[in-house]
């Protein structure tokens, strides 16, 4: 097993250092699919518990940022192919609608 590339999450993601296999399925597929469920329980629950709705839709959409990352970390990707691209879109787009 290869040590990890040096620097940061963000960094070591942002210069195609992880392996795109590990980009897309753990990052975007399992650990963002599931900040973006937290994100909309979160929401959910203030709207049921009577917020303001502008502070639900804060709590929805606080993961954005976060998945324009990823998904633009693995656009930069110079082993992305057409199923990987259209999947990363699929999901991008699957969480920021739902």
């Amino acid at each position: 097993m290869k040590p990890p590339a040096p620097g940061g999450y963000f960094t070591r993601r942002w210069h195609g250092q992880v392996p795109l296999t590990v980009l897309l399925w753990r990052d975007m597929i399992g650990v963002g699919t599931l900040i973006n469920l937290i994100a909309t329980v979160l929401a959910l629950a203030a709207m049921v518990q009577g917020a303001h709705p502008a502070l639900a839709l804060t709590l929805h959409f606080a993961p954005l940022p976060y998945n324009v990352f990823l998904f633009v970390a693995l656009w930069r990707s110079p082993h992305r192919d057409v199923v990987t691209s259209t999947l990363a879109a699929v999901w991008l787009a699957a969480v920021t609608l739902i």
